[in-house]
């Protein structure tokens, strides 16, 4: 167990994180995300304001889809969080319903800025991620096992409402519960008992770097841009104004001075975050992420490096003091079964 944004959370269990990566990968495995917020937002009020306040188009999905997006700094369109939000199905005719999921510790500034009611302490959320996750949920609770690929949808366990969105953070198909707390512990227990194995923060870091997927904090946060992560398909200028719209499309118009690579390196030494990336021997840019890929069996690494360095370039990286030789590849470093 360790501390994580104010929470205490698994990092590994008795089987180890390699393990639990390769179940991820090859079968099924739950992991407790609890930690991540939620913020309740109702109403076409609602609507409106997270229209304003983030950078993807909520008009383009409808009630019972998910989206992902982003919240910017006004000043300096740096991404403050990057947020999935769950647009739920119309119930009792109500079809403005949203909850808002920041990361664990930009839940409070995430509030500040959409407004909204935090119910992060009323329940729990559990991932099930896998190629197998449908199939063993089914056994279990065959109306959450149904939900497709963000789409969002409620469904009761033991006669308690949830919601249920196919969602996830390891690039492998799966879902995620948002169960309230006084039924998560038998909701847990039965998703372990049929065969899904349980899987800590290790696993999930590893499995969302195989993934390609950034971390906020790394590879997205102060003075680090959407454009310049990559992720300029999360901005929809269409739409209208938009925090940090002014200072985003200044940069978009001028150009990103660095952007996010995927690095493959020689060996099993894994690169790590703050290394220097360099090229011909000399400094060109930051390892934000990196580790030891258990599928690929060789260090994989995210990185920003001048614009001008793509695909195919050789670099290497400087661990402790080793130039370790690697090349720039495409991302994700492991496609989805």
């Amino acid at each position: 167990m360790v501390p994580f944004g104010g929470w205490e959370m698994p990092l590994e269990y008795p089987t180890g994180t390699l393990a639990e990566h390769l179940a991820c990968r090859n079968d099924a495995v739950v992991f407790d995300v609890s930690h991540l917020g939620s913020v309740r937002v109702s109403g076409a009020a609602g609507f409106d304001r997270l229209q304003a306040a983030l950078t993807n188009d909520l008009g383009k999905i409808r009630p019972g889809r998910a989206q992902y997006t982003h919240l910017l700094d006004d000043t300096d369109a740096s991404v403050l969080d990057d947020i999935i939000v769950w647009w739920h199905p119309e119930r009792d005719g109500e079809t403005h319903v949203f909850d808002v999921m920041p990361n664990a510790s930009n839940t409070d500034g995430v509030v500040a800025a959409i407004g909204g009611v935090e119910t992060t302490h009323d329940r729990a959320v559990l991932a099930v991620q896998g190629p197998n996750a449908a199939a063993k949920l089914e056994a279990i609770w065959p109306a959450a096992a149904g939900v497709g690929r963000f789409r969002v949808i409620h469904a009761d366990w033991r006669s308690t409402p949830c919601t249920i969105a196919g969602t996830g953070y390891t690039g492998e198909r799966g879902l995620e519960i948002a169960a309230p707390a006084a039924v998560a512990g038998s909701l847990w227990e039965a998703v372990v008992a049929a065969g899904i194995a349980p899987a800590g923060l290790g696993a999930r870091d590893t499995l969302r770097l195989e993934a390609g997927y950034p971390l906020h904090g790394h590879e997205l946060g102060p003075g680090i841009t959407p454009l310049q992560a990559g992720l300029g398909w999360v901005v929809a200028w269409a739409k209208g104004e938009f925090r940090g719209r002014a200072a985003l499309a200044a940069e978009r118009d001028h150009g990103v001075h660095r952007h996010l690579v995927g690095i493959a390196t020689e060996g099993r030494r894994p690169p790590r975050a703050e290394c220097a990336v360099l090229i011909d021997g000399e400094p060109a840019g930051v390892v934000t992420s990196g580790n030891f890929s258990p599928v690929l069996g060789h260090g994989v690494a995210l990185a920003f490096v001048p614009p001008d360095v793509g695909a195919g370039a050789a670099v290497q990286i400087d661990v402790r003091g080793t130039a370790v030789p690697g090349r720039v590849v495409g991302t994700p470093f492991v496609s989805s079964t």
